[in-house]
């Protein structure tokens, strides 16, 4: 299957309607850019621009070009969260497996141009959280009218960094239909007078600026030769070369071939084995292998793969779920056999069908899908359900976590809602994402054990503790029902305690915390919880806080946490679980403020300004930054967060006669905890 980016960033077969996308040609410098607050997801053309004159909203840059310093976004853009490490607990279920199979999803977040760089005004956003069976995300995009060169929003990159997930940018170069033209591969590939590769190393350093994890490179400009090919080649091993030593991969998709031919192989053979290991060792991390695969092309080419000394998991087989979502025609055995090992790994292709097939596309909806789509038919991946046409991720792959050091919490905030609450309270009306906001979520959702009816369990977004989502279990309950959070890896002390932000109605339930100190024996066998009584929540719907003690079990590590509720009377429960913490109970101290904190730029249309603001990191650990605006009357009003130290506000409305608008920054560590504010001011 062939496939490229038009300029509305939708995908099309070459088979679809015409492109109408201008030709590639020499042209000179563009003009500068205009006056602009609004930061946008980098994208470049390789050298070269197209002739003419780009499209509304469109800037046309060249890589070539670009510097740091440059780079007026560069603040708005810059990842904060460092790469987590992972673990991989005991599976879930009997046929998921570790150490085979991973998975690497190619996702589109929004058009080539004009892509927010930190998240914008609605809660209608594919917000991925299933980042337990994730190895590698790609932001993809690209089009011969807008750029070919994309590189991922800070947002993505943090919340998939806090989770252990890398992400990639994306190198599209496209077939001559869609508007591809082989000028923009040989600038690409160009070499300078010592014979380096120019665009390589700027390739790494963006990624090294930007600081996300590598490239997916993907040259589908057919009518190159053998020269050509030998030279993008060379390219990779620059590119690769150039990253290695700061862990930046690079993943080649399987289109042009050692002729230069484009010819989508759907294997690794003799005529793309270069591309992935030549005679000099590793030329790309890893290949997604094109949708035109077979299983004999599979198997050919994961033993190829091994007699090559590469694993052949280092390969991704595509599967379009762009269209049909858990309705796509797979050969599943073909990849993620249930009865053998995995043949090679699994390359997703659009999953945020998820959200885009949806007519109601509310938040609650599409975590629903969601849920669905990686967890299987049966939304418990404990207990799959059986001969189940979607081989969901959860079905075949082991989940992975990064919850391994104390002080841990999570207020299940997705990086999404209708609103922002601040303990309880909503402190915005507007709804918003933002993904580096997000936390780090269960990630088997929902393993439920229970003797009488399976309750719902979902996120839920009509109220939260904190952020914009809680954990919400409603139904009839005619035994306890035990719900499953985190695989964990915490060290407990005798001064270590877990608290519990929780409310219930509308009669009151028994809430009990567990918490397993061993893994179970074999996949899919029970996780063995020892079981600590929190008390009775309510039926007033009210939040209370529950503080547990975890010194008898001091010398222990905390593999899985828990909880268990109980309903004390006849009505259908509606619990809900706001925020999880786990911490040692030494004196708490309050993140240190950041500091400088002032407005950089302002635009201002009567009684609206939108305006940049940066400031400088606190010192210490900060999970993310918070801010609001202290309103005339004293209330504060909750406005937007980054794990960086820039914000742009695309509105701000002025507040009656207010002569100026009150801002305070705080710092938020990771058992959110906030720090004194840091002030500044935008007179009116």
């Amino acid at each position: 299957m062939r496939f490229c980016y038009v300029s509305d960033g939708v995908r099309e077969s070459v088979a679809g309607r015409g492109s109408e996308q201008l030709p590639a040609q020499a042209a000179p410098a563009p003009a500068p850019e205009p006056a602009r607050l609004a930061p946008y997801a980098s994208y470049w053309f390789p050298d070269s621009l197209p002739q003419g004159t780009p499209g509304p909203g469109i800037v046309w840059r060249s890589l070539k070009e670009w510097t740091p310093q440059s780079d007026p976004d560069l603040p708005y853009n810059t990842a904060s969260v460092p790469l987590a490490p992972r673990f991989t607990p005991v599976p879930a279920n009997r046929t998921a497996r570790a150490g085979q199979a991973r998975i690497a999803s190619l996702v589109s977040f929004g058009p080539t141009a004009g892509n927010p760089s930190q998240g914008s005004a609605t809660a209608d956003h594919y917000a991925p959280t299933h980042w337990a069976y994730l190895d590698e995300l790609v932001f993809w995009g690209g089009s011969a009218g807008e750029g070919l060169i994309l590189a991922p929003n800070a947002p993505v990159v943090d919340a998939a960094h806090r989770n252990g997930v890398r992400v990639l940018g994306n190198v599209f170069l496209p077939p001559v239909v869609y508007g591809g033209d082989l000028r923009w591969t040989r600038d690409l590939v160009q070499r300078d007078a010592h014979g380096r590769y120019p665009l390589a190393e700027k390739l790494a350093e963006v990624a090294r600026t930007y600081g996300f994890d590598g490239w997916f490179v993907n040259a589908e400009t057919d009518g190159g030769d053998s020269a050509l090919a030998t030279r993008m080649r060379g390219f990779l091993r620059a590119l690769r070369a150039a990253g290695e030593p700061h862990g930046l991969r690079v993943t080649w998709y399987d289109a042009m071939d050692s002729t230069g031919a484009v010819g989508w192989r759907g294997a690794l053979d003799a005529l793309n084995q270069e591309f992935f290991e030549d005679r000099e060792g590793r030329v790309a991390d890893t290949m997604f292998v094109d949708f035109r695969w077979t299983p004999e092309s599979l198997v050919s080419s994961a033993a190829l793969a091994e007699r090559l000394g590469r694993s052949r998991h280092e390969l991704w087989a595509a599967v379009d779920v762009e269209s049909r979502g858990w309705d796509s025609d797979v050969r599943w055995d073909a990849i993620v056999p249930r009865g053998r090992d995995h043949v090679v790994s699994l390359g997703l292709y659009r999953p945020e069908w998820t959200r885009d097939h949806l007519t109601d596309r509310s938040p609650s909806a599409f975590h629903h899908a969601d849920d669905r789509f990686w967890t299987g038919e049966s939304l418990d991946p404990s207990r799959p359900a059986p001969d189940a046409v979607w081989r969901a991720p959860a079905t075949a792959v082991a989940d992975r976590s990064t919850v391994s050091a104390l002080p841990f919490a999570c207020s299940f905030n997705t990086g999404h809602g209708l609103r922002w609450y601040e303990k309880g309270e909503a402190v915005s009306e507007e709804p918003w994402n933002q993904l580096g906001l997000q936390d780090r979520l269960p990630g088997r959702r929902w393993v439920v054990d229970t003797e009488g009816r399976r309750p719902e369990v979902r996120l839920d977004f009509a109220d939260a503790w904190r952020g914009g989502s809680s954990l919400l279990v409603t139904g009839p309950l005619t035994a306890p029902a035990a719900v499953g959070l985190h695989a964990t890896r915490l060290p407990l002390t005798p001064s270590t305690v877990a608290e519990l932000v929780h409310a219930g109605g509308p009669d009151p339930v028994d809430v009990e915390f567990g918490v397993a100190v061993r893994e179970p024996g074999a996949p899919g066998e029970p996780v063995p919880y020892t079981w600590l009584r929190t008390g009775t929540t309510g039926g007033d719907g009210a939040w209370r806080t529950s503080r547990i003690p975890l010194a008898a079990l001091a010398g222990e590590t905390a593999y899985a946490l828990a909880v268990r509720i109980t309903a004390r009377g006849p009505s259908p429960v509606s619990w809900r679980l706001g925020a999880l913490s786990v911490r040692d109970t030494a004196p708490a101290r309050h993140p240190a403020p950041p500091s400088h904190l002032k407005v950089d730029a302002s635009a201002r249309r009567g009684t609206e300004a939108e305006l940049r603001l940066s400031w400088r990191r606190a010192p210490g650990p900060v999970r993310h930054y918070e801010l609001y605006r202290r309103l005339p009357d004293g209330t504060r009003r909750f406005l937007a967060g980054t794990c960086g130290t820039a914000l742009y506000l695309p509105r701000l409305v002025r507040a009656g006669r207010e002569r100026s608008a009150a801002f305070e920054l705080r710092a938020v560590d990771e058992t959110y905890a906030l720090s004194a504010p840091a002030r500044a001011a935008l007179p009116w």
